[in-house]
């Protein structure tokens, strides 16, 4: 480790670590000795929830990111969480930090159903969770994982390495910002993905072109809007949809039809929050198809009345081809009966979700990605979300293939890091 820096950029150096022999030591000497049980690389819901569950137990681990990186980089300010604010939960053992009961600490409205949650809310949750349960948070960026012998071997970008028996990859979704191939030859002035946006007020005064229908496209598209741009959405779709605001409370006929789940309301969605064991024994083409098709592009309620009206929509329309011209871009659009138009505007942006393909996450050496069993570009996972290659476990959306839609979603953190965290500690 680096001797010029003690305190390794804030750490709490005498925070105790409990390792898997009983033993009880200063993050101090874990580091002096730069090997630890599990490394945990993510600081997101998923991996910060596991730390929590892990510490817990008194296991010896570590975590590297950054604290919330992507929903404070990556998610326009001023959006709402599309999830209901009882299921924005991070999970820690005894259920002692939840949302609502952050919110209550500091006067923030909150309610369990029907009171969306600001992105803002929901990161400075975040980081106070992070604050209490992973205080010894290594803020690095991973840069390389590599194994040799029963270790694995993980370099940060400060040049550091660690040495791990176990590797959980939280990594989120980043690194698989999907942009169709019509407009992503497109100078980088010209295109960009959804997740460039945190400051919506950036597009203010220009004629933005939006690829999608889902939630970050309506979300950022009302945003813009409201910030001073000239939107229009571009959709394969014969329109855009909006979630219904759901009535509360609840008629009991209503909760017999379509029961609440923590990623939206009906029996299939119930199905994915509650029998993610049983989703992971169907057969891998039957998982990888539902994945594919379940929860499809739609707004919510929320930003209907900023949309509806106020943005251009373009519906039944395939991007054909685009070219710059100047410092514009053209779109040729293909509408429904065959017909080509064209689009003309100042940036276009790419609201079209993420693809997990692992060959996408230069984190891994070529040489571990190629012992990756995989089920359509993600890991195919065991029960407990550990790979073919063993001690290197991946939970989040990379993990959605194996156990089901809800690994999209921050409410599936309390199912894999149960999971994990107690296969951790049988090993």
């Amino acid at each position: 480790m680096c001797e010029d820096c003690p305190d390794r950029a804030g750490l709490r150096l005498a925070q105790p670590v409990t390792c898997n022999h009983g033993r009880t030591q200063t993050l101090e000497e874990a580091m002096a000795r730069d090997d630890v049980d599990v490394a945990i690389v993510g600081a997101g819901p998923y991996g910060l929830s596991l730390a929590a569950h892990l510490r817990a137990g008194g296991r010896d681990c570590i975590v590297v990111g950054h604290a919330m990186d992507f929903w404070r980089s990556a998610m326009p300010a001023g959006m709402c969480l599309k999830s209901e604010g009882f299921a924005s939960n991070l999970s820690d053992p005894r259920g002692e930090l939840t949302l609502g009961r952050y919110c209550a600490e500091h006067g923030l409205g909150y309610a369990d159903l029907g009171v969306p949650v600001p992105l803002e809310t929901f990161v400075s949750y975040g980081l106070e969770f992070q604050r209490r349960f992973v205080p010894d948070l290594l803020e690095r960026t991973a840069t390389l994982l590599t194994r040799s012998g029963d270790r694995f071997t993980l370099e940060l970008d400060d040049g550091s390495t660690w040495r791990a028996r176990r590797v959980v990859l939280a990594v989120g979704i980043r690194d698989f910002a999907y942009v169709p191939g019509a407009v992503a030859a497109l100078p980088a002035s010209l295109v960009s993905h959804s997740s460039s946006h945190a400051d919506p007020t950036a597009l203010a005064g220009r004629e933005v072109v939006i690829i999608g229908a889902g939630a970050s496209a309506l979300d950022l598209a009302a945003l813009a809007h409201r910030a001073g741009a000239d939107v229009t959405v571009v959709t394969r779709g014969p329109g855009v949809h909006f979630h219904d605001k759901m009535r509360l409370p609840r008629r009991l006929h209503e909760r017999i039809l379509a029961p609440t789940s923590g990623v939206g309301p009906g029996w299939r969605s119930r199905f994915y929050t509650d029998a993610a064991p049983v989703f992971h024994r169907l057969p891998e083409r039957v998982r990888v198809g539902t994945v594919r098709r379940s929860l499809g592009p739609v707004g919510c309620w929320f930003v209907r009345d900023d949309v509806v009206g106020k943005v251009e929509v373009v519906a039944s329309s395939t991007i054909v081809g685009a070219r710059a011209e100047a410092d514009r871009v053209a779109l040729s659009l293909r509408g429904p009966e065959g017909s080509v138009s064209e689009l003309v505007a100042d940036h276009v942006v790419a609201a079209t979700g993420y693809r997990v393909d692992l060959a996408r996450l230069s984190l891994l050496a070529p040489s571990l990605a190629a012992r990756i069993s995989l089920a359509e570009r993600t890991p195919a996972l065991s029960d407990h979300f550990e790979s073919s290659v063993g001690g290197l476990y991946f939970v989040g959306a990379t993990a959605a293939n194996s156990f089901g839609p809800m690994l999209r979603f921050a409410y599936g953190a309390a199912f894999a890091s149960r999971r994990v965290a107690r296969h951790l500690a049988r090993t």
